[in-house]
Formats: C-alpha cells, sequence, structure tokens
C-alpha cells in the first residue's frame, strides 16, 4: 500500500461547505459534487480506514468524491477540501440503495461508482491509467455498467490485527472462485442472457457462517446514472442490460473492489469469530496493491483495452 495513503492529518473538523448535514441537505445544495464524472459513493459503516479509503478513490482519478458517513467519525483536514461530506446513518435499513438511488436520481447521465470503507477499487492498468479514461474507452463500447468482482482481503495475522485488517499484511485467496448461471424466476428459471453469479474468497470458504442471499461477489459498482435506474438490495439494478458482464459481441472490461469488509464482519460476528483462528489457508498470497496480480489470478479483464 502507498504510504502516503497512510498518511493521517489533523483531524480537527470545521464547518466547510462541502459538508452537508444529511441526505435532504446534499440534494438541495450539493449540484457542485454531481457536476461531471466519474462520481464516486463512499457508504462508511464504520471508523475502520475512512481516510485510505477516500486517498485512494482521489488517486484513482474520480472527479468527484462523496462520503456517506455518520456525523461521528472524523474527516482528516486535508480531506474536507476534496470530500462532500454528507451526515448519514448506514445502519438503517436500505441505507445503501436510499444514498445511491437518491444520487442517481440527482444527477442522470453521469458515471458513477459506489463502495464501502475499507474497500479499494482496482481496473486494468489502474498504475498509469484514470478511472476516467477506462470509462470513456468502455462508453465507446457501448457500454452503461461495468462488473466488478468483490475480493476479500484480510490480514495474515489476527493476533495481531484482531479485526482482520491491515494494509501491510494484506492477503487473499489465490483460488476458489466460480461462476453459476443465473436463473430467470420470470421464464422457468432459464439462464439469464450474460448474467452469471459469482462466488469465492470468504464468503465461500465460511459459507456456513454467510446467508444465502449475501455469498455472491459480483456487483455492478460501475454505471452510467440515467431517469428511472435503481440499484436494488443484491446489488444489481432494475435494468437487466445493466447486470450483464459483457455485450452480445465481444469480451468487456471489468474491474476489482479489494475488500476487507467480509473478513471485518466475520470476526466482529459473535457467532462466527472464535470459529476463526486465522484466515490464512494454503492459496493464500500476500496483496501486492498492483493491478497486475489481479489480472494475473483472472480476477478482472482488461477486454479489448490495451
Amino acid at each position: 500500500m502507498r504510504a502516503d495513503l497512510k498518511e493521517f492529518s489533523n483531524n480537527t473538523q470545521n464547518e466547510h461547505p462541502m459538508q452537508y448535514k444529511d441526505l435532504e441537505t446534499f440534494l438541495k445544495d450539493g449540484a457542485a459534487a454531481l457536476a461531471k464524472g466519474p462520481v464516486a459513493i463512499i457508504l462508511v459503516e464504520d471508523d475502520v480506514e475512512i481516510a485510505t479509503t477516500l486517498r485512494h478513490h482521489q488517486q484513482a482519478g474520480f472527479a468527484s468524491i462523496i462520503a456517506f458517513m455518520p456525523d461521528v467519525f472524523e474527516l482528516p483536514r486535508d480531506l474536507q477540501d476534496v470530500v462532500h461530506r454528507v451526515g448519514y446513518n448506514m445502519a438503517r435499513e436500505g441505507a445503501m440503495e436510499l444514498a445511491v438511488n437518491s444520487v442517481i436520481a440527482a444527477a442522470p447521465g453521469l458515471w458513477m461508482y459506489y463502495c464501502f470503507n475499507a474497500q479499494y477499487l482496482f481496473h486494468p492498468f489502474c498504475e498509469t491509467r484514470t478511472v476516467g479514461e477506462m470509462l470513456s474507452f468502455h462508453t465507446e463500447e457501448r457500454r452503461h455498467s461495468m462488473l466488478t468482482y468483490v475480493v476479500d482481503l484480510y490480514s495474515d495475522d489476527l493476533d495481531a490485527n484482531p479485526d482482520a485488517v491491515s494494509l501491510d499484511r494484506a492477503h487473499l485467496d489465490c483460488s476458489g472462485y466460480y461462476a453459476l448461471a443465473r436463473p430467470d424466476i420470470n421464464n422457468h428459471n432459464h439462464p439469464k442472457d450474460r448474467q452469471l453469479d459469482f462466488f469465492g474468497g470468504l464468503r465461500w470458504r465460511y459459507e456456513e457462517h454467510v446467508p444465502l442471499n449475501r455469498r455472491k461477489i459480483d456487483r455492478i459498482a460501475l454505471f452510467k446514472s440515467k431517469e428511472g435506474l435503481k440499484l436494488c438490495e443484491d446489488h444489481t439494478f432494475n435494468d437487466e442490460e445493466y447486470n450483464t458482464y459483457a455485450c452480445p459481441w465481444h469480451h468487456n472490461l471489468t474491474s476489482a473492489i479489494c475488500s476487507f469488509r467480509t473478513a471485518k464482519a466475520l470476526k466482529q460476528n459473535p457467532g462466527s469469530t472464535f470459529d476463526i483462528p486465522t484466515f490464512k489457508w494454503h492459496n493464500s498470497a500476500a496483496f501486492e496493491w498492483h493491478s497486475r496480480q489481479l489480472l494475473d489470478l483472472g480476477l478482472m479483464e482488461p477486454g479489448q483495452w490495451f
């Protein structure tokens, strides 16, 4: 992990025009945040790696970053000038869908992205190409959405890192990923066209602790907003074409979200924490914080983009 993502500035929080007390205030006064895309929506659930998450996506090249976060969490002073902070409670039911769908409705026609704190977007060649450059190419291929895989990260030493989060000791699974046809309940459960359910990582290895409807690792995290578009609870959209992994004529780009969220939840949950002395197994490898590793493992694809 780059050192500059880990440097924290003075956490003193002052009144700032880029801070909004709630969602309603943001929708009324936050036009500047939605003037240009791509827009990153960061949903903050707890105080783990908030600053590094925001800095990572700032450096990825997003034109605007919106952080939905509770008032009790502090934002470093240097980020107050680049992040639009919205006071928001992520613990309430439907919080993810409400936040994302409100931004979609407020700014149709923009490329958007969403993730939670302690999650980091990687796209092919992200060390030398911005997310905006990638989405410009993707748009030229007449695509308005991009499949991302949520790749679980975890510390290899849970004694040193009881919450399973460590940027320096991050590991990931090198194998164990697979896909199944996505049945269409409205068409006799026949497979949906160009849609698959993807599985793997910690949700696969510890599936007995993960509800059935939360085991998938696929997410349409990058998408172009439009009128009427809605994000659903299962991370799919109400437009079926948005849920496809590629266009009909060739393979398209995919990206990866490298995430501590599952490991963190498994160690915080009293029903699973004592069953997991370590997440490390024979197919674990140190995460290199580089797109080449993810490409080599097949956890994202460059498509026709060279």
